[in-house]
């Protein structure tokens, strides 16, 4: 047996033997503690080896690793803190408008941001807005005894899906309040079914979930839980606060104007199949495409489909771009403020994993037309409901939608005003969070 598997062999024995200990009648049952346990280390074997052919892996990997030499050096024992942690970048947009009104209200207040994905600790990792940023070591109980050590948060934040039950029992067992914000639950959730009743348990050990809608409430108190709150999603705020400081981009400006514009946000390859065949054939319209995957392979790819002139945004000037037909964004972080400059808005990735960010495109009143996967987000659903986003199932459906939206102009004008009410009626969840929550804010 190599070294490296009798110290890994030593780490599981050992947080077996911590979850055995875990005796309070509010825990899982022992059994079940080590069950998960073991799930959660071989879990955490799988993403090693996988980091052995990934990028984006291995640097999730090697950033847990730096986490508590990073808490050690970085945490003022002196100071109070204020722990928010979100998977990824999307939960992180949900998160930041609590975390800056906290910050506002309560500049004494340290701030400790964690991520478990890459794609939100690598973008915002110089966020100004926190005062420590790290990824969130997988959910063992030797991991979870070291990071509470360092961080010592005077209260928790979990945003949307984040249920992790060693670190929510811990801070269960130390007194310290954890909220869940902008949660969502659904019915096909293991919480809900025969086989997650235990996984369940760690739900009763939240202070209090702010959740979405009506059908949360619901749901939680089919398990006992009734210290929930309806206050919406804080996303609506976010991307109203984003709407009132986008940028001037002077080269998109350039690009857009006096002209119907299609804004492609957020795609990839099945969506650009749909779209960039339409874009050809309609000479009266420019496209801009911001791919959710920016590398070399990917813009190739995006022009040998495009038979039409085409210019990359880090290459162009504001002359150059004005006589482009399609604009494509070689960067990241503009695709917020470049939504304004939309006719019509496409967002990505609902032919995949999940649709993206439709707020975001929403809030500056144009219609968003998204792929069918889209059924497990509620803003989409709404907005659907109330016509102001589109679901495409296929080329038929999107040149049917797209042609209809470019060719009667008080539809466009009734889709894009139902868009933008939905958002502003929507927003307020971050106030009414704070609200609940500032008594303990000290």
């Amino acid at each position: 047996m190599t070294l490296r598997w009798k110290n890994f062999l030593k780490k599981v024995l050992k947080d077996l033997k911590v979850s055995n200990d875990l005796k309070d009648p509010h825990s899982l049952k022992t059994c079940t503690c080590i069950m998960y346990t073991l799930i959660i280390f071989f879990y955490s074997l799988g993403a090693h080896i996988a980091a052995l052919f990934s990028k984006k892996v291995r640097l999730m990997i090697k950033g847990q690793h730096e986490t508590f030499d990073k808490l050690r050096n970085e945490i003022d024992p002196t100071q109070q803190y204020v722990w928010v942690h979100a998977a990824s970048l999307g939960e992180f947009e949900q998160g930041r408008p609590l975390i800056e009104r906290i910050r506002a209200s309560h500049p004494h207040l340290k701030i400790l941001l964690t991520f478990f994905s890459p794609s939100g600790y690598e973008v915002r990792k110089n966020y100004e807005g926190a005062d420590v940023i790290c990824y969130l070591p997988f959910d063992t109980p030797r991991n979870v005894r070291r990071f509470l050590d360092l961080a010592r948060p005077s209260m928790a934040f979990f945003v949307k899906y984040e249920f992790w039950p060693n670190y929510i029992g811990a801070l269960y067992r130390n007194d310290i309040p954890v909220y869940s914000v902008s949660s969502i639950f659904r019915p096909d959730q293991i919480f809900f079914r025969w086989y997650g009743k235990s996984y369940a348990k760690c739900l009763h050990k939240i202070t209090h979930f702010f959740v979405q809608n009506d059908a949360s409430i619901d749901l939680l108190k089919q398990l006992g839980i009734t210290a929930v709150t309806k206050t919406g999603d804080t996303r609506f705020d976010r991307v109203l606060d984003i709407m009132n400081q986008a940028k001037e981009l002077p080269i998109v400006e350039a690009f857009a104007k006096g002209k119907k514009v299609l804004i492609a946000g957020s795609s990839w390859a099945p969506d650009e199949d749909l779209f960039i065949p339409y874009f050809n054939k309609r000479k009266d319209l420019k496209l801009v495409i911001a791919p959710h995957v920016v590398n070399e392979g990917h813009l190739s790819e995006i022009e040998r489909k495009l038979e039409r002139p085409a210019l990359r945004y880090s290459k162009a000037t504001p002359e150059e771009a004005a006589k482009a037909d399609c604009l494509i964004i070689d960067c990241y972080s503009l695709l917020s403020s470049i939504y304004r400059y939309a006719t019509v808005a496409y967002v990505g990735g609902g032919f995949g994993v999940g649709i993206h960010n439709v707020p975001e495109a929403a809030v500056y009143g144009c219609p968003v037309l998204f792929g069918p996967n889209n059924k497990k987000f509620k803003e989409a659903q709404d907005l659907i409901a109330c016509h102001g986003s589109y679901e495409i199932h296929n080329v038929a459906d999107f040149t049917e939608v797209l042609t209809k939206l470019l060719t009667y102009d008080e539809l466009l004008r009734s889709s894009g005003n139902a868009a933008a009410r939905y958002i502003r009626t929507n927003a307020g969840a971050r106030d009414a969070i704070y609200k609940a929550i500032s008594d303990l804010l000290k």
